[in-house]
């Protein structure tokens, strides 16, 4: 079914009777997002926060020179959002865009401020799913300062291969903050 896995989800997370995560998924719309097609483009207001059921999205920013700088990726079973855009409705800093033909559940503000209300366990689930993102938040800071752009690189194939997978290398020298001519000095010396 479509929300099995958004179920799954939240079942980790929190604990919820069947009957009310059928009534909250009730809540999420599910949208098919093309290959390269954005979900949010810098500027814009995030009007929607997501669950990814199939697919990879690469949220980044372009900077001033026309750079583009990936922030991170959201792939199978994870939480496709700006917080600040979407709490404070304010224009976006991100860019979201599909990587491949991707499948979602959305879910808007008011309809999530409901279930807020309705259901207080959902509010539980997303300061539990906000502590995560912190806590992964900042242990890539804390690699991005302590370990090497070699080490960086090895470390994101070893833990997301199947995001690696998925990616061109000017995305993952992106992600890496490294060049995309750096990024094959290393691949090489791995070979």
């Amino acid at each position: 079914m479509v929300y099995d896995l958004l179920k799954q989800n939240i079942k980790k997370n929190v604990e919820i009777s069947d009957n009310d995560l059928d009534t909250i998924c009730r809540y999420f719309e599910p949208n098919s997002i093309k290959k390269k097609d954005f979900v949010l483009r810098q500027g814009s207001v995030y009007k929607y926060e997501g669950f990814v059921l199939e697919g990879c999205f690469r949220i980044f920013t372009i900077d001033n020179k026309g750079n583009e700088n990936v922030l991170h990726f959201a792939s199978k079973d994870w939480w496709l959002m700006d917080v600040d855009s979407f709490m404070n409705q304010t224009p976006s800093l991100l860019n979201i865009q599909a990587l491949e033909d991707s499948k979602v559940v959305m879910i808007n503000k008011s309809d999530k401020e409901a279930l807020y209300k309705e259901f207080p366990v959902v509010e539980k689930l997303f300061r539990i799913m906000s502590q995560k993102a912190l806590v992964a938040w900042q242990r890539r800071l804390i690699r991005n300062h302590s370990l090497t752009a070699q080490e960086r690189y090895f470390y994101f194939i070893s833990n997301y291969p199947e995001i690696a997978a998925k990616l061109t290398d000017r995305q993952t020298s992106s992600y890496l903050g490294i060049t995309h001519e750096f990024l094959s000095k290393i691949k090489r010396l791995k070979k």
